[in-house]
């Protein structure tokens, strides 16, 4: 038998059973009341913060908000949430049901919910029973986030910070060997600089072959010809190597600065926009919808079955 919907019909049913129906929606909506009330409903306050991440580079192809939720939903602030609060206590689970930690982490994950707002910010939101606990819930949760992006931000920028030390000590080797040989080139043979040495034994020949009052011949003279002779082209590259050395370590040591700087600094990596309170009014359960929809759900439940049996009642006669 095909059942099509018929206004009229409805209309009649309702003012035919009205006072039966207004008896079910007043019964309904008491017990609805009743039900919703915090004697068998514990009311749940809500706290929550708007933060932006700050001083930090996403790792991957991932936006920084992005990397924050994931950090906040790591398994190590969870369980450092757990037993700063003593959530297992405070959500009142028994520690010797056989799902302890499953139902643990679920009802966390129902009271904490972190997500990335429309304009790429990060909504920290926490529902507790106390306002005060839900508040002070989400200022740990922002700590925490802080204390453990520091400890990855050090990890990270420490590894850095020793291989940039170790080439400094590996160019501070390079220049000092290069310093001890041209030491050795000034001091056992005698020259330090080419041009300027170049230039004047040079005019010591000259005077000496021109024959002029001043002239130079002596043994010396030729011994630094000599040695500028057979030194003069090392003399000249180690200067160049060392020059290139000075500059690469000074740009090496401006990046060690830089890592080491990220190492000891204590910065924080959040930006909050909103901050956190303590709520003066209940965020869970919403009485007045409880009852609406009850009201509703039974009404429309009632409306079936008088219409079904009237139809039936119609049927037989």
């Amino acid at each position: 038998m095909e059942y099509k919907f018929d206004s009229r019909a409805s209309w009649q049913i309702i003012m035919k059973w009205k006072y039966h129906l207004l008896i079910i929606v007043l019964v309904t909506a008491g017990l609805a009341a009743i039900f919703s009330g915090p004697r068998f409903i514990i009311p749940l306050y809500k706290s929550y913060a708007v933060v932006y991440p700050d001083n930090i580079k996403a790792y991957s192809k991932e936006s920084t908000t992005e990397q924050m939720i994931q950090v906040f939903h790591s398994q190590d602030i969870t369980d450092s949430m757990i037993r700063r609060f003593g959530l297992a206590k405070h959500y009142k689970i028994d520690p010797h049901y056989k799902y302890f930690q499953t139902e643990l982490y679920r009802r966390y994950g129902e009271n904490v919910k972190i997500s990335k707002t429309s304009y790429e910010a990060v909504d920290v939101e926490v529902l507790d029973r106390d306002p005060d606990t839900a508040r002070l819930m989400v200022d740990a949760l922002l700590n925490f986030y802080n204390k453990k992006v520091r400890r990855m931000q050090k990890e990270k920028f420490g590894e850095l910070a020793n291989a940039y030390a170790g080439q400094l000590r590996r160019e501070r080797y390079v220049m000092d060997s290069i310093k001890n040989r041209l030491r050795e080139l000034g001091t056992q043979k005698g020259i330090f600089e080419y041009t300027y040495q170049s230039q004047q034994i040079m005019k010591a020949y000259l005077r000496n072959v021109q024959g002029g009052p001043e002239a130079v011949n002596t043994k010396e003279a030729r011994r630094l010809a000599r040695n500028m002779g057979k030194y003069g082209g090392e003399l000249v590259q180690l200067v160049k190597m060392l020059q290139k050395e000075a500059a690469a370590y000074v740009n090496v040591k401006l990046s060690y600065e830089t890592e080491y700087r990220h190492v000891i600094s204590n910065v924080t990596y959040t930006n909050v926009v909103t901050h956190p309170y303590a709520s003066d009014k209940k965020t869970y359960p919403v009485r007045w919808l409880i009852v609406l929809v009850s009201v509703l759900s039974v009404f429309t439940l009632s409306l079936i079955v008088i219409s079904f049996l009237e139809r039936k009642k119609s049927t037989e006669n």
